[in-house]
C-alpha cells in the first residue's frame, strides 16, 4: 500500500531531495504551497541560509509577502515581465505617490466611496482596511475623512503606510490593464 503524504509533507520531502547534494543552483516552484505557517517560516529560513552560503535560488511564488524575502524580483503579468529589481527598488521606483490605509466602520462602503472619487488613483481592499494611493497623504487624509463622514461612514483610523509588494504588484497590474485598454480603444478607433 503506497504511503500518502499531505501537501506540506510533500513539499518538505521535495525540498530535502533538492538540497541533499548541495547544488549551486536551485529552482523552487511555489515551495510553500500547502505548507503550514510554522513550516513556511522554516522553509524561508533554510532558503535564506542556502543563499547566504552562495547557492543561487530561483523561486516562483504568488505570495507577495514571500517575495519580500528575495534579493531580486521579476514580476510577471500575462506571461510578460512588468518589473525587475530588489524589493526596495520596486517599492521606490515603480510606484508613484503615497499610500494611505483607512480603517472604518464599513469597509465595503469605504471602498465604494473612495473608488468613485477621481482624486484617488488606486483603491483596494486589504484585509478589513482599504488602501488608497494618493499624490500627497497630508492633503488627502482630511479629504478622505470628510468624504467618509458625508457618506455616513465612521472613520476608525487613517494614516500613511509604506508600500508592500502586494501594493506594488497591484499598481503595476492596473497600469498594464490601463495600457492594454487604451491600445484596444486605439485599434478600434
Amino acid at each position: 500500500m503506497p504511503l500518502e503524504l499531505s501537501g506540506g509533507w510533500k513539499q518538505r520531502l521535495a525540498l530535502g531531495c533538492t538540497i541533499i547534494h548541495s547544488p549551486e543552483v536551485i529552482f523552487l516552484d511555489e515551495p510553500t504551497a500547502g505548507v503550514d505557517p510554522l513550516s513556511r517560516r522554516s522553509f524561508w529560513e533554510l532558503i535564506q541560509e542556502l543563499a547566504a552560503h552562495g547557492t543561487t535560488i530561483f523561486i516562483t511564488t504568488h505570495y507577495m509577502d514571500e517575495a519580500e524575502h528575495c534579493h531580486r524580483l521579476g514580476l510577471l503579468y500575462q506571461a510578460k515581465l512588468i518589473a525587475l529589481g530588489s524589493p526596495l527598488q520596486l517599492k521606490t521606483d515603480q510606484v508613484k505617490g503615497e499610500l494611505i490605509e483607512v480603517a472604518s466602520s464599513d469597509y465595503a462602503r469605504t471602498l465604494e466611496l473612495l473608488a468613485a472619487d477621481a482624486r484617488y488613483h488606486q483603491v483596494s481592499l486589504f484585509g478589513s482596511t482599504v488602501h488608497v494611493m494618493v499624490d500627497d497623504a497630508k492633503t488627502a487624509s482630511p479629504e478622505i475623512k470628510s468624504l467618509l463622514e458625508s457618506g455616513n461612514v465612521t472613520l476608525h483610523s487613517i494614516g500613511r503606510i509604506p508600500f508592500s509588494m502586494e501594493d506594488v504588484f497591484i499598481s503595476l497590474v492596473e497600469a498594464q490593464e490601463m495600457t492594454l485598454a487604451n491600445q484596444s480603444r486605439e485599434k478600434g478607433a
